[in-house]
């Protein structure tokens, strides 16, 4: 049976978001630890090396692939923020026309910087994917 290989790990985000080398990115991601932790109500927590996650939900498929996996979350990344919303942006298409200079992939919203966008969007966006992973999966506080 497969299994998700990005795992919680005793990383402390704070420390790791205090080392991002690059000045901007390190600012917005002290900002994504705030309020990410403020509007879902969990603790953050790292996820591999580089993912701050907040939450964590049980999946299982039909295939037989099951694990946990963070509700919502960020990396902030050499190039970009990547914030990491679990049902996908499928369903967030007027957020999104909203939101402000960005680009999305399944689950992953790739912004420049905080600057770019419309913060209060943003975690808008945020609350709603987390009311939604609650109603679809048994979740966990992290």
């Amino acid at each position: 049976m497969a299994e998700n290989k990005t795992k919680p790990t005793d990383v402390d985000p704070a420390a790791f978001v205090a080392d991002v080398a690059h000045d901007t990115r390190r600012a917005d991601a002290e900002v994504l630890l705030e309020s990410m932790e403020r509007i879902t109500g969990y603790a953050p927590k790292m996820w591999g090396p580089g993912i701050i996650g907040f939450g964590r939900y049980h999946y299982a498929y039909e295939s037989g692939r099951e694990g946990d996996f963070l509700i919502v979350g960020f990396s902030p990344r050499k190039a970009n923020l990547v914030v990491y919303l679990m049902p996908g942006y499928d369903d967030l298409a007027e957020p999104l026309s909203r939101l402000g200079k960005h680009r999305i992939g399944k689950s992953c919203l790739y912004i420049n910087k905080l600057a770019d966008i419309d913060q209060s969007v943003l975690e808008e966006m945020i609350a709603a994917s987390v009311e939604r992973m609650q109603k679809m999966y048994e979740t966990f506080s992290s």
